[in-house]
């Protein structure tokens, strides 16, 4: 299996930096995508940003200009560093890991499946 550890999250006050990290440890499989979710109360998880094992980025637009994304290869880890952080960014932010697998509940995927791992969620608060 693919095991996520998240740090980084805290309390911070609007205007503030926070940056978040993420390690995935696996023991087989090769991490293709790596990215961060996150959740606020009432609302349904969000992409937040994702890179891809060859470095393209995806960002949510309410993050654009202010957060950014970056991926060590070699360590399975990704960091989002969060800039001018807003009251809205208030939530559970959570690291997402995608392999692809051959087989996946024994079915067997020619062209591969692809399934992602969670980590438990770090939470972040801005104070206004």
């Amino acid at each position: 299996q693919v095991q996520l550890v998240e740090s980084g999250g805290g309390l911070v006050q609007a205007g503030g930096s926070l940056r978040l990290s993420c390690t995935a440890s696996s023991d087989i499989h090769t991490i293709q995508n790596m990215g961060w979710y996150r959740q606020a109360p009432g609302k349904q998880r969000e992409l937040v940003a994702s890179i891809a094992r060859g470095g393209k980025t995806n960002y949510a637009d309410s993050v654009k200009g202010r957060f950014t994304i970056s991926r060590d290869i070699a360590s399975d880890t990704v960091a989002l560093q969060m800039n001018n952080l807003e009251p809205e960014d208030t939530a559970v932010y959570y690291c997402n890991a995608g392999v692809t697998l051959s087989y996946y509940n024994r079915t067997y995927y020619p062209q591969g499946y692809e399934h992602f791992y969670w980590g438990r969620g770090t939470q972040v608060t801005v104070s206004s």
